[in-house]
């Protein structure tokens, strides 16, 4: 009976893990594709839209190489040297780390485009593509400055089989540190965390206070307590705050698994759900963005259906 209930759990989180991956491929796919499309076509992209297509680039590599460990796990269970190992976590972190910073990034461009004319952000708003690119660049070596040790700790292990149904222990794990340095980085990490965290809830905090303005502004003027129609820009914003809202939430679950990882007992479910839940943000937020994006739906309902029938 545990044997039926454990392949069960099994099957079910395979199911999951490739549900997540097929789903995380597609939508990043058509996100990618349509920027690209709209790159090739008015040959040139906003800074908004550079952002979100290499998000869907970074997101799209990272659920490629998800897809390569799940594979890993329920089907060929393979055998991982150190280089191997040390490979996937230093590519995933590298990836994970640039999906932070381009979130990161966005929420402060959006909230610099929005800003009105007077404010002190406004000089920033027509900075060239490299020097946003320069920007993330930044971002992206101060987290990873904070990340390295991950895969200079990580070593390969064998498989070991539990009644032939999944592999029990990872192909990869981090050896443990002592307690000096494993304290050391997890307040270094925390630092880190609150920082891009920080910039995000800043930038979101002042585009909420931005909209709210512009709604009493509207309100005073037409004496109406009728909400005005939001702009293309609002729309955008919204969609943004919304992003961000996402991310904040996604974050605070994974921080949630990974703290309370001594109360399971290596149980491998919880390590793949734990799996699951910290690659639920490259999944769901192309959907978001797609959803949410008139555009995006109209391009390809124009080029997938009504060119076939030409």
């Amino acid at each position: 009976m545990k044997k039926n209930n454990q392949l069960y759990d099994y099957s079910s989180i395979r199911n999951a893990f490739f549900s997540e991956v097929g789903i995380g491929i597609s939508a990043n796919t058509i996100l990618l594709l349509f920027h690209i499309f709209t790159f090739l076509l008015q040959h040139r992209l906003k800074p908004i839209d550079l952002i979100i297509g290499l998000l869907a680039l970074i997101h799209l590599g990272m659920m490629i190489i998800l897809l390569y460990i799940v594979t890993n796990k329920f089907l060929s269970q393979d055998f991982w040297d150190d280089i191997k190992c040390k490979s996937i976590i230093y590519l995933f972190r590298f990836l994970r780390g640039f999906s932070i910073c381009a979130t990161c990034l966005l929420s402060v461009l959006q909230a610099i485009i929005l800003s009105p004319r007077n404010s002190c952000l406004a000089k920033f708003k027509h900075k060239p593509p490299h020097q946003i690119l320069c920007s993330l660049a930044f971002l992206w070596v101060f987290y990873m400055s904070f990340s390295t040790h991950y895969s200079f700790s990580a070593t390969a292990i064998s498989n070991v089989t539990s009644d032939g149904i999944a592999p029990i222990t990872e192909p990869c794990k981090i050896v443990q540190m002592t307690y000096f340095l494993r304290h050391l980085f997890s307040v270094l990490g925390a630092f880190r965390d609150v920082f891009l965290i920080g910039l995000m809830a800043l930038s979101s905090a002042y585009m909420v206070a931005l909209l709210c303005r512009h709604k009493r502004h509207f309100q005073h003027l037409h004496s109406t307590n009728l909400s005005p129609k939001a702009s293309p820009l609002q729309k955008a914003t919204s969609t943004i705050l919304l992003l961000m809202s996402f991310f904040v939430f996604m974050y605070c679950l994974d921080s949630i698994f990974s703290s309370s990882r001594t109360m399971w007992n290596n149980d491998p479910v919880c390590h793949y759900i734990h799996l699951i839940v910290s690659n639920g943000y490259a999944t769901i937020s192309p959907l978001l963005l797609i959803c949410t994006d008139k555009h995006i739906i109209n391009f390809f309902k124009y080029y997938l259906v009504k060119i076939p029938h030409t």
